[in-house]
């Protein structure tokens, strides 16, 4: 089932002295329950990609559907509706607030929602049991480490139920023990929850826990390649030989 459309998008910065294309007529789909991963060199316009998609930032033309919407057409309440009913973002720096707990944090878009408090409570334990947190929800951003508070910032993306989760680089901040257990988590949301997540990464290790890698160059699709029934370590190795096809970008993209 078809869940995400971007149709011949373009992008540029700048002024008619200055122009960049920064997305170069980019077209994919994305169908619901799949675990995409972007991937490319600095500059490549992955990140650019991901900000048209989650309507931080407009496309200079194209179209992006996302459940038959045309998001690209959305303006002032309908925009923000758009964005806290349907997405749900994690940032490479967390972005939690500090004076809330753990729990506080994750209960945040609920409470926006007008949830009423045992749901909400419910739900935030539903979701820190998936993701192995439980015991830091009491806690202040200060007092966990960098892997519990991504985990946190997973919570709070999933935590409504969002059609499409939007991940911008969420283990560049993290030691290779803490990345590999938030991977591991959204494997799991992926596979027995049916979130779909979009992951913008620069990390091939990343990459091999997706189901679908997009390689983007010079604002344009590259190559893609699908997991299918390899195991993740096969599916490594396929990622690195397109890697290693981008010729001078591999240190970037590794």
């Amino acid at each position: 089932m078809e869940l995400l459309k971007v149709a011949q998008i373009e992008k540029y910065y700048g002024n008619k002295s200055s122009l960049t294309k920064a997305i170069d007529d980019i077209s994919f789909l994305v169908e619901k329950g799949e675990f995409v991963a972007i991937m490319g060199a600095s500059g490549s316009g992955k990140t650019t990609l991901l900000n048209c998609i989650s309507t931080i930032d407009r496309v200079t033309s194209g179209h992006i559907y996302l459940e038959g919407a045309d998001v690209t057409s959305l303006k002032g309440k309908a925009l923000n509706h758009f964005r806290r009913e349907k997405l749900g973002f994690i940032f490479q720096d967390f972005n939690l607030l500090d004076t809330l707990t753990a729990y506080e944090n994750i209960a945040l878009a609920l409470s926006i929602q007008k949830k009423p408090a045992n749901a909400i409570r419910a739900a935030v334990e539903n979701v820190a049991r998936q993701l192995d947190i439980t015991d830091v929800l009491n806690k202040y951003p200060y007092q966990m480490s960098g892997g519990q508070k991504q985990r946190v910032a997973s919570a709070r993306a999933i935590i409504t139920n969002p059609s499409l989760v939007l991940a911008d680089e969420p283990t560049g901040a993290l030691d290779s023990k803490s990345s590999k257990m938030l991977l591991e988590r959204f494997g799991y949301l992926n596979r027995e929850c049916g979130a779909t997540i979009m992951m913008v990464t620069h990390d091939t290790f990343s990459a091999s826990y997706a189901s679908r890698v997009i390689f983007i160059k010079d604002g344009k699709i590259y190559h893609e390649i699908t997991r299918g029934a390899d195991n993740r370590k096969a599916f490594f190795d396929k990622i690195i030989d397109v890697v290693t096809l981008l010729g001078g970008d591999v240190s970037d993209a590794v």
